[in-house]
């Protein structure tokens, strides 16, 4: 059809072609460019054709790469598929990828055809490389016919339980597919939903939420167990993650936490309220009892999701900004939403799209939140190049954040504003003058003053505006500005815009006792062009003589009779039955109702003033950042923000179950570790393990939340520590320790049934020769003075206790699956703190702890040296749980480095190669950098590696080369370091991980560690 030749004519390539068809279309018609069309379409792509066809993959591999860049131009390929669809079974991998890529595109164009490579596809998705298992997934979602609908769902959940993330990404992806082409599988696709939300993986995080929200939203039950992991996610996840994560936590914090603020307001009225006169004592403790329950405290998720999207205030992504701050708006405490503030401001630098979506945002927040926003004001300044709607919106916000200090500089800037060029802009600043003259009455009449200035300004539409903004101010205090009315009857001859017409008749009608004399003047001579008034302009002349015949009907009775006669014939069915009302309301006759004898009360009632408000007043109701917001409607799809419940719900479906094997732990006493260090360091270790003996005393206790793992790192840390600082105070150390070995003895003597430091329950054993000896290999790859030591608590706040904790980097031997951690603990308070023990631990899915048993007592001046294991489940996320003595708690966190999460592994060089080559394309990361001056040797190089990452050196042939290997402690996926160097200075960083993000993670920390 003629449809079809038109895109031809358009997509030809040739340019001769082309001129050919418009010729034969302009001489000899459409059968004649018809016959060329069919000639010519048979016989294209023919080329490409037999590139596909050929038994050369670069042939096919070039045509590919024509074909996608057809498509990127917007040309039609679809004549192709059959084509193309023949190579999805090419062992080529580049060529494989481009296929799937056409075929994502044109799958569902071509559905009968594509159905016909159902099998391959299926075939895809066991190939080996994750980007064709991804990929052939992808395609066979895109097929939408209902027939192949077992298959999809099968291949989803295959593809859930798939060991590459990016795979398990696509299934989240195929899931919203699946559902829109059979809801009936919902229950089936929740499953898969479930068990893709436990996923520890950030890149399937936000897929999945994704997937979550479009299948099952209401299903809050699923994200119970899965909140606090998401929280902690929150800041590795892709930005579009992260905003569809945000948005799903705000709904749900809405219906799981109590309202800070309104919480906050009840807090204070019952705290000011007086004691009945006759209440009994017992009634005074249960006021007291009731106020203890009745404080606000927040809940620690609450403030953990709070405190977890801070950060991402500064995020690049004005999106991921926006949904931060509509987090905040919608959650946070009154006191602390006001960090936001600096970051919507910064957005406003952006372009003008993003600067409209966030202004509307911000004249919504300044409404309720005016505080906010106050010390950003000259930042809504408008500028001559805005666009006319920023700079409304720009208006809307000055307004709002207008008050008795800054009232002033912002009328200056509106005097400005008034002499733009933009009419639009000029009739809303107007309007913007106006609301800041009702709000704040210091100012009325200052405003009123300017603005009647404008009634005198050459353009109509400013006087228009002014007038309109003028009657509504007066109506506040019309006694008080007859004069200015009088002046308004004057422009009658002058304004010809109806709005403003209608507007002064109204207010000489409404005041017409202010003005007697001047009243039936203006009746008089709107009554002589009556019939050329808009409709607007005639209803207020037919109320102004039924006002004017009301008060003075001696000077007016004629020419109301004469302007009713004239709209009693009006085109107009609306003026016409005005007229015939009002004729029989004030003129009254025999068949006259009792309304009549209403009519002066009917007439000349008085009116309220008319309250100026924003028109982003109500929106609030819609969450921010919505397309609802925007267009203060509700859209298709938008779910509406819960109310905040009225009772907490309970606080434990978010606790995450620990297995019973799990819970069954202890720690390893320094007279245990110190077997790990070898003979080298075994006679200093001996003097630290009477030492230790008496001090460390740990203690098994439940687990079931993030903080096990970082305490895990903490007590390994802290006991390399203890061995440094001998040799470096070995004199005093000797001294500390003789003096404590005396008091344990003279306790002993006195048949004391407790040692001073006890180990309730320590079942670890010691080590063997084996792990001796290894315990050597690993001194010499990351020598305990390159270990780093961190505060846990400081004495200050812990009010005497202060606790430093270091990762050993020394394998914990009841479970070689987790980090050792030391802490180190130092009493310099003058009295003993006893029962040191560990409690509320909260970790995420999946880690484990094993906590270090109790310490019963520290005496004052004494330190105590405790080791625990932790699972991190391979991520960095930080462990959060409360350090308890016989008097207090102190809430305490750890955050393992990600360099400790691995352990040594040695390959040779050849090992290493062909473990390298194995781990290609996407889990392979390249970086460039410049080595500091210091670190431009071998030597150099390999101890700032170490240091940065618990890695062995791997032997090798080049002395350009420094390769590295470990294998993360959790899951033993293999990290390959290669460092090589080149001319001055310059070097290239290569590390190659199954495990991405602890792959960039990794990169980011040795490349700080070369280069400062």
């Amino acid at each position: 059809n003629a449809e079809e030749i038109i895109s031809f004519i358009k997509q030809a390539a040739d340019s001769q072609i082309t001129v050919l068809l418009v010729a034969f279309w302009v001489f000899g018609g459409f059968h004649a460019v018809k016959y060329i069309f069919i000639m010519f379409s048979s016989h294209r792509h023919d080329d490409l054709k037999e590139m596909l066809d050929s038994n050369k993959d670069s042939l096919k591999l070039e045509a590919m790469k024509r074909i996608v860049a057809m498509i990127a131009r917007g040309k039609n390929a679809s004549d192709l598929f059959p084509a193309v669809v023949k190579n999805v079974a090419c062992k080529n991998i580049e060529v494989k990828k481009l296929v799937y890529v056409y075929l994502v595109r044109y799958a569902e164009e071509q559905q009968d055809l594509a159905l016909l490579s159902i099998s391959t596809f299926q075939r895809g998705l066991k190939d080996p490389n994750q980007l064709i298992r991804a990929s052939a997934l992808r395609v066979l979602s895109s097929i939408r016919v209902t027939i192949i609908v077992p298959i999809m769902m099968l291949a989803i959940k295959e593809a859930a339980s798939d060991m590459s993330p990016y795979v398990r990404k696509t299934a989240a992806h195929a899931i919203p597919k699946l559902y829109s082409l059979d809801p009936e599988q919902k229950d089936q696709l929740i499953e898969v939903i479930e068990k893709l939300l436990a996923d520890k993986t950030t890149l399937v995080a936000g897929s999945v939420v994704m997937a979550f929200e479009e299948v099952c939203p209401e299903r809050i039950d699923l994200i119970h167990k899965n909140y606090r992991k998401l929280c902690n996610l929150l800041i590795d996840v892709e930005e579009w993650g992260q905003v569809v994560i945000i948005n799903m936590l705000t709904r749900y914090a809405r219906t799981q936490f109590l309202n800070p603020n309104i919480n906050e307001s009840l807090l204070e009225e019952g705290g000011s309220g007086d004691k009945t006169f006759y209440g009994s004592d017992e009634d005074e403790d249960e006021d007291e009892e009731e106020k203890e329950k009745k404080p606000y405290v927040m809940d620690p998720d609450h403030r953990l999701l709070l405190r977890n999207t801070k950060p991402l205030l500064q995020s690049r992504n004005a999106a991921v900004v926006m949904a931060v701050a509509q987090l905040y708006f919608h959650l946070a405490p009154k006191a602390e939403v006001g960090v936001i503030a600096k970051a919507l401001v910064r957005l406003l630098r952006s372009h003008s799209e993003v600067q409209y979506v966030v202004l509307q945002n911000v004249a919504t927040m300044s409404i309720k939140r005016r505080g906010m926003f106050e010390p950003y004001l000259k930042s809504f300044y408008i500028r001559s190049t805005d666009p006319t709607q920023i700079k409304v919106l720009k208006l809307e916000v000055l307004t709002n954040l207008a008050n008795e200090t800054n009232i002033s500089t912002i009328l200056r800037e509106f005097q400005t504003y008034i002499k733009s060029m933009d009419k639009d802009f000029v009739a809303a600043t107007i309007q913007a003058i106006g609301r800041c003259a009702t709000n704040i009455s210091e100012v009325r009449d200052t405003c009123l003053n300017g603005l009647v200035q404008l009634l005198s300004n050459r353009d109509e539409l400013v006087v228009a505006e002014s007038v309109v903004v003028i009657k509504k101010l007066l109506q506040m205090q019309p006694e008080k500005h007859s004069d200015i009315i009088k002046h308004m009857a004057k422009l009658t001859d002058n304004i010809q815009v109806p709005m403003a017409r209608a507007s002064i008749l109204w207010l000489i009608g409404e005041y017409c006792e202010h003005v007697p004399k001047i009243a039936p003047d203006v009746l008089r001579k709107m009554a002589k062009s009556f019939t050329n008034e808009e409709d607007i302009v005639k209803l207020q002349i037919i109320n102004l003589a039924a006002k004017l015949y009301l008060t003075n009907s001696k000077q007016t009775k004629l020419l109301t009779q004469y302007v009713l006669n004239l709209a009693k014939y009006d085109q107009n069915y609306d003026i016409r039955d005005r007229a015939r009302f009002i004729r029989q309301l004030i003129v009254p006759t025999e068949k006259s109702g009792a309304l009549s004898k209403y009519a002066k009360k009917l007439f000349l009632a008085l009116k309220p003033a008319p309250v100026l408000e924003s028109p982003f007043k109500d929106r609030d109701h819609f969450q921010l950042g919505s397309l609802s917001h925007l267009l203060n409607a509700k859209a298709g799809g938008y779910q509406e923000l819960p109310d905040w419940p009225e009772a907490a719900p309970d606080p434990s479906v978010r606790n995450v179950e620990v297995k019973e094997s799990v819970r069954a732990v202890g720690t390893v006493t320094h007279r245990d570790t110190g077997a790990l260090w070898g003979p080298q360091r075994m006679e200093g270790s001996e003097k630290e393990e009477r030492k230790h003996q008496r001090k460390s005393k740990p203690r098994k206790s439940e687990s079931e939340s993030e903080s096990d793992e970082d305490e895990e790192s903490e007590s390994e840390s802290s006991q390399s520590e203890s061995e440094d600082s001998e040799s470096e105070a070995e004199v005093k150390k000797k001294k500390k320790v003789q003096t404590r070995v005396n008091y344990r003895e003279s306790a002993q003597q006195q048949g004391a049934s407790k040692t001073i430091i006890r180990f309730k329950k320590a079942g670890f054993s010691f080590l063997s020769n084996a792990h001796r000896s290894l315990g050597v290999f690993l001194q010499t790859i990351a020598p305990s003075s390159a270990l780093k030591s961190y505060e846990l608590l400081h004495r200050i706040t812990g009010e005497g206790l202060s606790v430093e904790y270091c990762f050993s980097r020394q394998p914990f031997s009841p479970d070689a699956n987790m980090v050792a951690v030391q802490m180190q603990f130092t009493n310099s308070a003058s009295s003993d703190t006893k029962n040191l023990h560990i409690e509320d631990v909260k970790l995420q899915s999946g880690m484990r702890v094993k906590e270090f048993p109790e310490i019963e007592l520290l005496p004052a001046g004494e330190t105590a040296t405790a080791v625990m294991g932790i699972d991190f489940c391979d991520s960095t996320q930080a462990a959060n749980f409360q350090l308890c003595t016989h008097t207090r708690k102190f809430f305490v966190s750890i955050q393992p480095p990600v360099g400790e999460l691995m352990r040594p592994v040695f390959l040779t060089e050849n090992e290493f190669k062909k473990e390298q080559g194995q781990l290609m394309g996407m889990n392979e990361i390249t970086e460039k950098l410049t080595l500091d001056v210091k670190c431009r040797n071998e030597h150099a190089i390999v101890q700032r590696v170490t240091t940065a990452a618990n890695l062995s050196r791997v032997p090798c042939g080049s002395d350009k080369e420094c390769r590295f290997a470990g294998r993360t402690v959790t899951s033993g996926s293999l990290v390959l370091v290669t460092v090589a160097t080149k001319e001055e200075g310059a070097a290239q960083l290569t590390v190659n991980c199954e495990k991405m993000v602890i792959g960039t993670m990794l990169v980011k920390d040795i490349l700080q560690a070369l280069t400062q």
